[in-house]
Parts: C-alpha cells; sequence; structure tokens
C-alpha cells in the first residue's frame, strides 16, 4: 500500500493542469491540506477560496523549503514550468524555471524526507530523431525546443533521486491537454483548446498549425486520472519513475474541425502557420503507451468524438450565459 499523503503543496496552481488538479486533490484530501501556490494569485475566486494561497517562485529554494515547513508538507506536485512557445521567446527564463525550479523540488525532497513528488514531462522531450509513430517509450531524446530539453533533463534528474536518494518521484510525458476551464497558456498544442472558445463564440479559427499537423492530445478529465492513478500505483511494480509515455488520442487541426462541424456546421477554419509549425514538426504523431498500461493500469476513457461533444457542450452553455471567458 503506497504511504499516506495527507499535507499536499502545488506549484503552478494557475496553469492549466494546476487549476484543475487542484479542485480534485482538494475534494479528496480536505481543502485545508492542499496549499496552493504561484507567482500570481488564482484568478478563479471558488479556488481561490476552497483552502490555503501562497505566492511562490519556484527557483527560490528557501522560499520552497519555508512553506514545506510551515505546512508540514509530504507530497508536492510540481506544476510550475515555462511551456514550449513561451519557452522559445525567452529560453533563458524556460531554463531557470524548468532546470532550477525541478532541482529546488527535489532537493527539498531529499533533504526533508517527503513521501512523493510528482513532476510532468511532455511529449516536447523527443525531436526530428525520435520514430514519429508510436513513438517507444525508449528512445532517441534529442528536442529542439528549450522547453523540451528542459524536460529530458528533469527525467534524468528524477531518475537520478531515485536511485541514488531513494526520493519517490513520479511523472509522465504528457501529450496536448484539452481544457474548458483554462485558458491556453503558451503551449504549442494550444491550437486543440482555442479552437473551441472560437468555434462556439465566431464560428471560425485560424490555426497556426497545417491542417495535417497531426499530434497527440488528451483530454484533462483523462489527464487528472493518470495523475493521480500514477501517484497511488505500487511503488514496487514501477520500472519507469517521471518519463512514463502517455496517449489518448491523435488527430490533426484538419480532422479536429471535421469533429467540429458535426456539432456546428457552419464552422470555418483557414490556416496560418508560424513559428510554432516547426516545433510540431519536431514531435510524434502517436505514442506507444505500453509501460504505463502494463506499470500501473493506464487506460483512457476519452477518444476525439467524445471530447469534442463534451467540450462544445459546456462552453455552448457557457456562451449562452454570458460567461466563455475568451
Amino acid at each position: 500500500m503506497p504511504p499516506t499523503m495527507n499535507r499536499i503543496l502545488v506549484t503552478g496552481a494557475s496553469g492549466q493542469i494546476g487549476t484543475e488538479l487542484l479542485k480534485v486533490l482538494r475534494h479528496k484530501h480536505g481543502g485545508a491540506n492542499v496549499l496552493a501556490t504561484d507567482i500570481q494569485p488564482l484568478a478563479n475566486a471558488e479556488i481561490r477560496e476552497s483552502g490555503p494561497f501562497e505566492t511562490l517562485n519556484v527557483t527560490q529554494a528557501a522560499r520552497l523549503d519555508e512553506l514545506i515547513a510551515k505546512y508540514r508538507i509530504d507530497t508536492v506536485y510540481h506544476l510550475a514550468a515555462i511551456l514550449s512557445a513561451s519557452g522559445e521567446k525567452n529560453p533563458q527564463l524556460a531554463w531557470d524555471v524548468n532546470i532550477n525550479g525541478t532541482y529546488n523540488v527535489l532537493e527539498a525532497a531529499r533533504r526533508l524526507g517527503l513521501l512523493r513528488v510528482y513532476i510532468p514531462s511532455s511529449i516536447a522531450a523527443f525531436g526530428p530523431e525520435t520514430p514519429r509513430d508510436r513513438t517507444p517509450q525508449e528512445t532517441v531524446l534529442r528536442p529542439k525546443t528549450m522547453y523540451g530539453l528542459t524536460k529530458v533533463a528533469g527525467e534524468l534528474l528524477a531518475d537520478y533521486y531515485v536511485a541514488h536518494f531513494g526520493v519517490d518521484v513520479r511523472g509522465s510525458r504528457f501529450p496536448g491537454i484539452i481544457s474548458h476551464e483554462t485558458l491556453p497558456g503558451g503551449g504549442t498544442t494550444d491550437y486543440a483548446v482555442a479552437i473551441f472558445y472560437e468555434a462556439v463564440k465566431n464560428g471560425r479559427y485560424t490555426c497556426f498549425l497545417g491542417p495535417d499537423s497531426c499530434l497527440p492530445m488528451m483530454y484533462m478529465p483523462d489527464c487528472l486520472k493518470s495523475v493521480l492513478d500514477l501517484m497511488e500505483a505500487d511503488f514496487g511494480r514501477l520500472k519507469h519513475h517521471a518519463d512514463f509515455n502517455l496517449a489518448a488520442m491523435s488527430f490533426t487541426p484538419a480532422e479536429l474541425a471535421a469533429e467540429i462541424r458535426r456539432h456546428l456546421p457552419g464552422f470555418q477554419i483557414d490556416y496560418q502557420p508560424d513559428f510554432r509549425q516547426a516545433i510540431a514538426d519536431s514531435w510524434p504523431r502517436s505514442i506507444d503507451d505500453s509501460a504505463a498500461r502494463k506499470e500501473w493500469g493506464w487506460t483512457p476513457d476519452y477518444d476525439l468524438a467524445g471530447m469534442a461533444k463534451d467540450m462544445l457542450a459546456v462552453l455552448s452553455a457557457r456562451h449562452a450565459a454570458g460567461k466563455l471567458g475568451i
């Protein structure tokens, strides 16, 4: 049985995954037991009032240690990061946050004896030399973005802390994450979120990737499920740690637009590829996640049709109520 986790710290709590994971963790463990942290206050009033919040820049190790001690933290979900497109605009900041922030969390876990740490990786860890179809668990990792470079380093660092210091670190290589709760935050796969908002609000969308750019994606409910399932898995069954391949669905912008038209027949899309096209072209089209399925029973619940139907239903209702938020 895994150790009991009662006092949790979430970094990057105002981000796409952090916002929704925070809700789930506070529901499961009690609001007072889950500390939300970020460099900026939480925008959502309901979440803000559901439990404690502290300002934290993850590059400041002393502040991290202070909060762990103050709130008696035993588990950290380290989600703070500068994403792919944003990282190419400011690679120095991406290095500082993604590398030094991760090091600070792992060092705190080692020195303070934390029970467990979750640090997500990404398909950005792959590069042009990686097989793009059914990308294997063990494969070439030569990314061409600063974000991808930092994710590879984070995976290796996590393995080092497991092997040398006995820190229980876990994480997965996430594909693009699609959510109706949080607006896009600077990733190359963000088109697959923005397209739904624009389809509902304006009936058209200009895509920054070409029509045939196939990328792996995942709906947020499956993302959250994967995090909880991996964190609750028996450590003794895990041969991998912070680098599990994850898959749910793969599609192109044209295929996603066609699925949206099944619900909104008048929807139109045009394409104006920008610098993010080169990033997408260096990433896999589909992922082999057999290691995650074997070691901790991973299986997704949503495919393209199910995800699109749910996204459009939620956003259409929100738009009708004047609360679309974009």
